[in-house]
């Protein structure tokens, strides 16, 4: 994501995602926890809500409200006890998780929410359009670091213990590529890529850097990547960008 958060926060296209995201959620309740909460933005909005909101990060955000406790943390290991939370929101998070943590980040959201959780997620995200390749170790990286890719299965399968209330999509996208395209873009170094982004490399950890100039072979591939891409676009129905889920919790399983 790009580091100006905060004009992204004012754009049209996040402010609907954010409309979406707390059209799910509970109007009030007694405690709840976000995740993933970077800014603060979202939880001062479930501050409205809630008489107490977590707000969790890999770092501590700096959050400065009476009714928000920001906490380092990380979700595949939440220091909470069982069934704490009214509400769990859970936005922009998931997509980031290492493939083989990701079962057990889901479970720990499943575990300390006592009544709902919302997650947001890209919705069957094309990960090989958008990437990058390292400047330190020059593998290709997916766009704005998202290693998983989600839909319905996918997000039921990894809430299977909660009850699947309803999901709603935000924005259309109808990205699409294939091997010969991604190849090309790989020789050229992939010069489309989200280098805006502040996420560092998947592979090596360090921060992506910048494209590099290409030669004119670099400049030839690039061009037919983009002629491949363009022509089967025209061939691919569009579908949501993001997409929003409400589960809850079976009663069995709440306090």
């Amino acid at each position: 994501m790009s580091t100006n958060l905060a004009a992204h926060r004012e754009s049209p296209s996040e402010q609907q995602r954010i409309a979406d995201l707390f059209a799910l959620l509970p109007v009030s309740g007694r405690e709840a926890l976000d995740i993933g909460a970077r800014d603060g933005y979202l939880a001062k909005r479930l501050a409205e809500r809630f008489d107490r909101v977590t707000a969790l990060d890999l770092e501590r955000p700096r959050i400065d409200h009476d009714k928000i406790e920001p906490v380092k943390g990380d979700v595949t290991r939440l220091d909470f006890a069982d069934n704490r939370f009214d509400a769990v929101l859970c936005a922009e998070v998931l997509e980031h998780i290492p493939p083989a943590l990701l079962p057990q980040a889901c479970r720990e959201i499943a575990r300390v929410a006592r009544d709902k959780v919302v997650i947001g997620v890209p919705y069957r995200q094309e990960l090989r359009n958008g990437r990058t390749t390292c400047a330190a170790c020059g593998r290709p990286n997916p766009p704005w670091g998202h290693v998983n890719q989600f839909d319905e299965a996918r997000l039921r399968a990894l809430f299977s213990t909660l009850k699947w209330e309803k999901a709603s999509f935000v924005g259309t996208i109808n990205d699409a590529t294939n091997p010969l395209a991604v190849a090309l873009l790989d020789y050229a170094g992939n010069p489309f890529g989200t280098w805006q982004q502040d996420e560092t490399c998947v592979h090596c950890g360090a921060p992506i850097g910048g494209p590099r100039p290409r030669s004119l072979g670099q400049r030839l591939a690039t061009r037919a990547a983009y002629l491949l891409n363009r022509a089967q676009v025209q061939f691919t129905a569009p579908h949501g960008n993001w997409i929003h889920v409400l589960f809850s919790k079976p009663s069995s399983s709440a306090v």
